[in-house]
């Protein structure tokens, strides 16, 4: 199976390493890298071109849309999944119409692996 390479995206140091290890468990040879903000997200996007960005939505600075949005444009064809407890259906609709996948917080194993498992299947 092919090696990708994953971005992280939350301002929590915990949700970011729970998310890491999840995609671990899974892909041992997949490459993360992490973000702790928008900015970071954007800049690292750029640079390294994701194949998937997990990405919180409430963070300081640059939110999780607005950072969907501006990677979006540069990146049409990066996998972008919203991992948020906030799922007021204004998210769910701004995410529907950036192409967004979304994810509840508090992140399950299982729900990661079926949506890399499809991404995998349906590339």
């Amino acid at each position: 199976m092919m090696s990708r390479y994953i971005l992280i995206v939350d301002d929590s140091r915990l949700s970011r390493m729970i998310s890491r290890q999840f995609v671990t468990n899974l892909h041992k040879d997949w490459k993360i890298d992490e973000a702790s903000t928008g900015e970071e997200a954007i800049v690292l996007a750029e640079t390294m071109a994701p194949y998937l960005i997990l990405l919180d939505v409430n963070m300081p600075g640059i939110g999780g849309l607005e950072t969907a949005s501006r990677i979006r444009k540069s990146h049409p064809q990066t996998h972008i999944v919203l991992l948020t407890a906030n799922v007021q259906n204004s998210v769910q609709t701004a995410a529907e119409e950036l192409g967004l996948g979304f994810l509840p917080k508090p992140l399950k194993e299982p729900q990661l692996h079926a949506l890399l498992n499809s991404l995998e299947e349906n590339p």
